[in-house]
């Protein structure tokens, strides 16, 4: 059975009734006496690990003035970019527990970063899961000049001969998809790490490597100029930015992998805190005009019913992940 063939497709078909409920759930929170008064005019400063202009950078900017307005106050992005991701992770691990220190962190930053390499922070007790933002799929995707369109036709292609797949780095939730396909293969995949999503792209498109996984919002321009063809999408189900693109667990059943974000606090930060940036969170991503400019970063939004049920799923996360990496014997260069 494939390391990941989980009950992630379950969590994303119960994904729209738990959105409905966190919805009503903030709905009540957000009409109780003294929310808005829960902060002071103070700033709250979110934090990431990653550089501006990127994927997570983009989430932060889109959210960060409808969060302050929904909090009454301002809410601040700050970059904290090193050792993919775990420099932000580290300070906000560190900062003092008072709601005012937020992290935005995808998955890979808080489920396969630190079982890869050694960190001075334990992601399971450490923090506090807020709640999740939303997704984005991975996409496998070819050179044309590699001749296949599907991922049924590649992996027949591994039958004679390497197959040579980029990913954004050593450890990376693109690499362990990689690592995964695989091992589903009946041939020879190679792994070919880069130092960022960017270089990959730049070397699929010339032809160096056969072609990547990554994040879909660096591919959607390389797709519509045809110069990389989209061969599958690792969700449980087709995405409405590739309707065409099939998945990958239509020709290997099970195969998910989800690329998403969410927000954490300190660990020992005051429950009634949390409950007030979730209300907000749960409130902004289910407004019209933010699901649209999350979109337009390839984000598809979905809130879970509470810190608790995201605190489960990110827990089962970690540990599933941490399964491919010690089996994988994947460790920090």
């Amino acid at each position: 059975m494939n390391p990941i063939a989980t009950d992630q497709a379950s969590f994303r078909r119960s994904m729209k009734r738990r959105t409905i409920l966190a919805t009503v759930l903030a709905a009540l929170f957000w009409a109780s006496p003294g929310f808005a008064q829960g902060f002071t005019s103070r700033p709250i400063r979110l934090v990431l690990g990653f550089s501006p202009g990127g994927g997570v950078d983009a989430i932060a900017r889109i959210l960060a003035p409808h969060l302050g307005e929904a909090l009454n106050t301002t809410v601040i992005v700050e970059n904290k970019v090193g050792a993919s991701g775990a420099i932000a992770t580290e300070f906000v691990a560190r900062s003092e527990p008072d709601g005012y220190t937020v992290l935005l962190a995808p998955a890979s930053a808080m489920t396969i970063s630190p079982q890869v390499m050694k960190v001075p922070f334990n992601v399971v007790t450490d923090f506090t899961p807020i709640n999740l933002i939303g997704g984005s799929p991975l996409v496998i995707a070819v050179n044309p000049s590699l001749g296949v369109h599907n991922l049924k036709e590649l992996l027949q292609l591994t039958h004679t001969r390497k197959v040579t797949l980029g990913s954004a780095g050593y450890g990376t939730l693109t690499h362990l998809t990689i690592e995964l396909l695989s091992r589903a293969s009946p041939g020879n995949i190679i792994h070919v790490p880069y130092k960022g999503g960017g270089a990959a792209v730049v070397d699929a498109v010339a032809g160096h490597v056969d072609g990547m996984v990554s994040d879909l919002p660096p591919l959607l321009p390389m797709f519509q100029a045809k110069r990389l063809i989209p061969i599958a999408v690792t969700t449980d189900k087709r995405v409405e930015f590739l309707p065409e693109t099939p998945t990958v667990g239509e020709d290997l059943p099970g195969f998910v992998a989800l690329s998403w974000s969410g927000l954490f606090a300190p660990a020992k930060t005051p429950r009634e805190q949390i409950d007030r940036i979730n209300a907000a969170l749960v409130k902004v991503v289910a407004r019209d005009d933010v699901i649209a400019q999350l979109k337009k970063v390839g984000v598809l939004t979905s809130t879970i019913a509470s810190p608790d049920a995201f605190k489960k799923y990110v827990a089962e996360e970690h540990s599933r992940w941490g399964k491919v990496v010690k089996e994988a014997n994947i460790v920090a260069n």
